[in-house]
């Protein structure tokens, strides 16, 4: 976890890099609100992604995820997880799994009851994910009201691909997301701009106890091996 103000930019200029590309940092008024995960990999960073604790009774308005959602009723503490970026790996599902257990960590230690955030699409053209929007729209789009702030989006009822078979759209959705998926969770249907981060945004949210046991025996199994790596502040 970031201990100091070097670390939280080196997250900062890690976020630039992958989401806008070149040398800069990506900075928002949330950092400050937020814990900063850095996994690295012989001194170098390669993963950051912020998570963010909110109480039960928390206006969720007031989180990054709020500008562009208006989120239903979350009952519960909840976990908004974001800002994650991946440097290019060979190794990048192992580290996907770390990314996990550092969320595994929070949730377990402030007895988090739902995950969400903001899943993001390189690029502000939704055509170019009809595919995997449609294989959302068709599988995973749940329950829970979520409605976009913004006038600047799409439904993914629009944005749809000749096929709509089942796995048709697989490839286009971005590995975090696929993850929430595969451990029972879901998303809103409607993707939004972020024109600041040239991306696109998908609301997911996971209901901690939706998750499947044996995944999560798994995680904590993980969470258990990295005693000692994690200092508080």
């Amino acid at each position: 976890m970031a201990q100091t103000v070097a670390d939280v930019t080196a997250c900062q200029v890690l976020r630039y890099a992958c989401f806008q590309g070149g040398v800069g940092q990506d900075i928002d008024m949330f950092d400050p609100l937020s814990e900063h995960v850095m996994i690295e990999r012989d001194g170098q960073l390669i993963c950051t992604l912020r998570l963010r604790v909110m109480p039960d009774g928390a206006d969720l308005g007031q989180t990054y995820t709020g500008q562009f959602y208006d989120i239903g009723p979350i009952t519960g503490p909840t976990l908004e997880v974001g800002r994650f970026c991946l440097r290019d790996d060979p190794f990048s599902y192992d580290v996907l799994r770390w990314a996990w257990v550092a969320i595994t960590r929070s949730v377990d230690e402030h007895a988090i009851k739902h995950v969400f955030g903001c899943a993001s699409f390189p690029g502000t053209d939704p055509a170019r994910y009809a595919k995997g929007f449609a294989h959302l729209q068709d599988t995973y789009v749940g329950t829970l009201k979520v409605t976009p702030k913004a006038i600047d989006y799409k439904s993914l009822f629009d944005v749809r691909c000749p096929d709509t078979a089942a796995l048709c759209g697989l490839d286009q959705i971005p590995p975090l997301l696929r993850s929430y998926l595969q451990m029972g969770g879901y998303v809103s249907d409607c993707p939004v701009i972020d024109r600041t981060l040239g991306t696109l945004h998908v609301f997911a949210g996971l209901q901690i106890d939706a998750i499947p046991p044996a995944r999560v025996k798994t995680l904590r199994r993980l969470v258990a091996q990295t005693v000692g790596l994690h200092i508080p502040a």
